[in-house]
């Protein structure tokens, strides 16, 4: 009896016999390159070729467009895409012919761009089938290893005769000799009898680089993880993509075995890269067809076309009107400039929520993560290497080569990045998420390595109070556990209270309630009959849970927005100018604190350009100025006053005028009062400081806050002195 795991191997009928498809045509190696001479010998393809003739070695390939081929020979076009190392080979062979008058033995490529949509997969749909062929895959660029040479022809020397051999080295196992060739001129002894040197000077070496490429995180769902694939690119395209950029590769779909001691069944990909095409618009992976952009503009002529947008952001949470109308401008952002000395202004819009618990920040978040066009979700607490920003690190993927690596900012370029537990993040990524804050850039100098990745991407955090919940007896800037230099850089901070209040509390339980119920409702269908439930009623008083705008269409409407750049009105000018001017004056008089900078000037302009593109307006009207005013003068109410007076030191040094006037005079009192050994005392020092209306929490606050800062210390327990010998009053 036959062993059911042997298989016997036939020959098999063609699929036109068995009712497939048919076999494509088929070529000699002869008629392959004789007919890509012929492709070649177009006018403008001939001016290419040519120009790798004058240019050889700086200019190196030739890049053809797929529909040139298939126009030429529908059956050439097709035969690349199932046998690609074949006919790219003979391609490359037929451009050599074409320039032997001119070079020897040249180093050419042959690299085919813009593949039909049915060759472009996805990395989590590549199966066995496509092994061999060529295919079109859209990615992000996760990982980029330093570009090194790999040897594609080693010479070797026999150790005993001293005869030399050259090996062609296909793929990433290095091939040696298996014997010295007796035919050829050498001794004959086998590899077991000699030994093969490797002589790199005759050696043939490429520029290889290896990338990892991950899905579009927009097109993931339902919380799937991003799958990857690993990219081999050589020679004259090497060294040219950074971790972030949106790419296609088109190359050759290739196997390895996994395993190096023990062989596997299993075998792991990789694609051989034939070239690659950088995404030329924003947002290009969202499809608008004419009748999208029929509806997008048909919904932007309702007056309250705004309204609809906020209504539809978190909708189930209860609430949160204002918040939610800067989240909506926060989808649509300002207007990026780079201005003729070529400073860049930003124009995305960055919104901090600092909340007591339970006040749905983390859901805000990963709503408006599925809501963005080009959304990714991440916390600060980041386990990876690249964390938030980006690393170079040295792992198994780049074989011993440092290797960098995209954060979670780096990969939402040109879209928005939803941190959650942004007061947890590490050193490291506080201190580089500055740059990205404000300059949309990330840099990073490692171990030789000095890139500037884009980041260019609205930011949304979500952080705690420092003590875990608001404190109504402190100032509410005290208590937001984020540093002051890193505060100031948003746009917005709202902060999301927890405070009993019977009729508030009595509105959020029914509406919480409602969503339940309406859950339950849903699960069951519709035909069914339930004692005592009105389903249809049911359903009927809870639609004001429903988003107004369809998640698919709200994307499409926020992509096509991008498209437009608004303009300033003079009213819109004016309005912005009164309102700044206005509020500066507040900080005239003498002893006065500084009520708002030019920071928020800035947030200002963009708020009010992004408003004009949610209504798809290209000039800003003084209502979209308006509407930025009221959100800034909301959250400056809450988050940067003092005694109903504005200060925006608060947010900018952590530190409000009045503060500063209260530590002077602590740091006086502590000089006056301490005597030279041992500092002057808690009590004495609380004594003191009421006369002059500070309290003695305030003077407890104020020691640690001087202490933490290194300005006082304490010789023993109770007592304090300045840590430096300075002159204060």
């Amino acid at each position: 009896m036959p062993y059911p795991f042997l298989r016997v191997h036939r020959n098999h009928a063609s699929s036109t016999e068995t009712g497939g498809e048919p076999t494509p045509k088929d070529y000699t190696p002869e008629d392959l390159v004789a007919i890509w001479e012929e492709f070649l010998g177009d006018q403008e393809r001939r001016h290419q070729v040519s120009t790798i003739a004058d240019l050889y070695p700086d200019v190196r390939s030739i890049y053809v467009e797929f529909s040139s081929i298939e126009k030429f020979d529908p059956d050439l076009a097709n035969y690349t895409l199932i046998n690609p190392a074949r006919s790219l080979g003979a391609a490359e062979d037929a451009i050599k012919r074409m320039v032997s008058h001119a070079l020897t033995n040249p180093f050419l490529h042959f690299r085919i761009k813009g593949l039909p949509r049915d060759s472009r997969v996805e990395v989590r749909k590549l199966r066995a089938k496509h092994l061999g062929t060529f295919v079109s895959v859209e990615g992000l660029v996760r990982k980029a290893t330093e570009v090194r040479p790999r040897v594609t022809i080693a010479e070797f020397e026999c150790a005993r005769c001293g005869f030399q051999i050259s090996v062609d080295q296909d793929g990433m196992q290095f091939q040696e000799p298996l014997e010295c060739p007796k035919d050829d001129g050498g001794c004959g002894r086998g590899s077991g009898s000699t030994k093969f040197r490797l002589v790199t000077d005759p050696s043939t070496f490429v520029d290889t680089q290896k990338i990892e490429i991950q899905e579009p995180p927009e097109g993931l769902r339902g919380g799937a993880q991003p799958e990857r694939l690993v990219g081999y690119i050589e020679d004259d395209i090497a060294g040219k993509l950074s971790p972030g950029d949106r790419i296609i590769l088109n190359g050759i779909l290739k196997s390895q075995q996994k395993g190096t001691q023990i062989k596997s069944t299993l075998f792991d990909i990789s694609i051989d890269v034939n070239s690659v095409e950088y995404e030329e618009h924003e947002y290009e992976e969202i499809v608008i067809t004419p009748e999208d952009e029929e509806m997008i503009r048909e919904f932007a002529a309702s007056p309250d076309v705004l309204d609809k947008v906020v209504s539809s952001i978190s909708p189930t949470i209860y609430g949160y009107t204002q918040e939610k109308e800067a989240l909506a401008l926060q989808l649509f952002g300002g207007v990026s400039k780079t201005l003729d000395d070529g400073t860049r202004i930003r124009g995305d819009i960055h919104i901090v929520m600092i909340g007591d618990p339970g006040t749905a920040k983390s859901q805000i978040l990963r709503y408006m993560a599925m809501l963005a066009p080009r959304g990714i979700y991440t916390s600060g607490k980041a386990s990876s290497a690249a964390g938030l920003t980006a690393a170079a690190v040295k792992d198994e993927f780049g074989e011993g080569r440092w290797t960098l690596e995209a954060g979670a900012l780096v990969i939402a370029d040109k879209g928005l990045a939803c941190i959650d537990e942004l007061d947890k993040m590490n050193d490291q990524d506080r201190s580089a998420i500055h740059e990205s804050l404000e300059q949309g850039t990330i840099s990073v100098a490692k171990a030789g390595i000095t890139a500037t990745l884009q980041s260019r991407c609205a930011v949304l955090g979500a952080a705690n109070p420092k003590y875990g919940r608001f404190d109504e007896n402190r100032s509410i800037a005290e208590q937001i556990d984020l540093p002051p230099a890193l505060l100031s850089r948003f746009d917005a901070i709202f902060t999301m209270t927890d405070r009993p209040n019977s009729e508030m509390d009595t509105r959020i339980a029914k509406h919480i309630l409602t969503v339940h119920r309406r859950g339950e409702v849903m699960l069951h269908e519709s035909s069914e009959v339930i004692p005592g439930i009105d389903r249809a009623q049911i359903i009927s008083d809870s639609d004001v849970l429903m988003p107004t705008m369809d998640r698919d269409f709200l994307r499409k409407y926020v992509a096509f927005s991008k498209r437009i750049t608004p303009i300033m009105s003079d009213e819109a000018m004016r309005t912005i100018e009164n309102y700044y001017v206005s509020i500066r004056k507040l900080g005239e008089g003498e002893g006065a604190s500084v009520p708002i900078t030019a920071r928020q000037l800035e947030a200002l302009i963009r708020m009010s350009e992004a408003s004009a593109r949610a209504r798809l307006m290209i000039v800003v009207s003084a209502e979209d100025a308006s509407r930025a005013i009221g959100i800034v003068q909301y959250y400056l109410n809450k988050v940067a006053s003092e005694g109903g007076r504005m200060d925006i030191d608060i947010l900018a040094t952590g530190t409000s005028r009045s503060q500063r006037e209260k530590i002077y005079v602590l740091k006086s009192l502590v000089q006056q009062l301490s005597d030279e050994r041992r500092g002057v005392s808690m009590d004495e020092l609380i004594q003191k400081a009421s006369s002059d209306n500070i309290s003695e929490e305030q003077v407890r606050s104020l020691l640690k806050r001087l202490s933490d800062a290194g300005e006082v210390y304490s010789p023993q327990p109770g007592y304090f002195k300045l840590a430096t010998e300075e002159r204060i009053g």
